[in-house]
Parts: structure tokens; C-alpha cells; sequence
């Protein structure tokens, strides 16, 4: 008799852990995060300056080229608007990879850039991680009540055979 029962994993990154950067502008990536990437076989990241909020966004090299494909799939760069969002779109993006402790070097001007200090918030986002300022998560963190109220508008018209 052969029992089956179903596992739910995981998949991707997920939570907030807070991390330091030394002198030298190195994070240590948080082991959470970690495990799920040697899952994927690569210690390669794009790291940028987020399009909207004032924090960088961490793209595994798998992500970082879906990204890339998404772009190029959407934009003419023969277009001169398409071709001011690419630049500026790729213009701080930066490789950088772990090294045999777990770290990563990013560029100090892209810390700054986002108001990191010595301090650093990371939060799994699924395919990408955000790494954050305390001080600059707080300005946009939301209130359970607010994140309920995103929840409905963005779920309302959900179905039982969208599940």
C-alpha cells in the first residue's frame, strides 16, 4: 500500500533579515537565501537601484535575464523613449558574485545611492531580493490595515478557477 500526501516547498526567497556592510561596501547574503540560490547552481547577481522606491534590488543571473528578455520583448530601442528608459534602466546595473564567505562587494555609490549604511534589511521577494536602509523601510512599510485593503482591491474580482 503506497501512501501519498503532498509537500509544499518553499520556492524562492521570502522574509526580512537584517544584515551589516563592512568598510569595504561587502554584505554577507543571509544562509535563508543562500540554500535557495546553490538550489539554483548560481552565486551571481545583478544588483541596481530600484525603479520606484529608494532601496537596490538583487537579481539572480536566472532572474536578471528574464528581466532582461521581458525588456527587450517591450521596448524598440530604435524608439528615443525606449532607448532613455534602457539606458537608465542598465546604466547602474552592476554583476557582482559571492565570494568563499558569502559576500558580495557593492559599489559604494549604489549603497549610497539608496541610503545604506552599516546596517542592511533584506527581503526575499520571491525572484529577487531587496536590500534595504532600516530608516528607509520604515518610510514605506505599511500597516496590516492598509495591506488588507491592497489585498481586496487587488484580489476582488479573484476566482475559484484562478486558484
Amino acid at each position: 500500500m503506497y501512501i501519498f500526501t503532498k509537500i509544499f516547498l518553499v520556492s524562492g526567497f521570502v522574509g526580512d533579515i537584517r544584515g551589516k556592510v563592512d568598510s569595504k561596501g561587502r554584505v554577507v547574503l543571509p544562509s535563508a537565501f543562500k540554500k535557495k540560490l546553490s538550489a539554483e547552481g548560481s552565486e551571481k547577481f545583478v544588483v541596481k537601484k530600484d525603479i520606484y522606491d529608494n532601496c537596490l534590488v538583487l537579481y539572480p543571473e536566472r532572474e536578471w535575464d528574464r528581466q532582461v528578455a521581458l525588456i527587450k520583448k517591450k521596448l524598440n530601442p530604435y524608439n528615443r523613449a525606449h532607448n532613455m528608459f534602457l539606458r537608465k534602466f542598465f546604466k547602474e546595473a552592476v554583476e557582482v558574485e559571492l565570494d568563499a564567505l558569502n559576500r558580495m562587494l557593492i559599489p559604494k555609490s549604489l549603497l549610497e545611492s539608496a541610503g545604506i549604511g552599516k546596517e542592511v534589511v533584506f527581503i526575499g521577494e520571491v525572484d529577487k531580493i531587496e536590500m534595504w536602509a532600516p530608516d528607509e523601510l520604515e518610510k514605506v512599510d505599511i500597516s496590516q490595515e492598509e495591506f488588507k485593503g491592497l489585498a481586496e482591491d487587488i484580489f476582488k474580482d479573484l476566482t475559484a478557477d484562478d486558484e
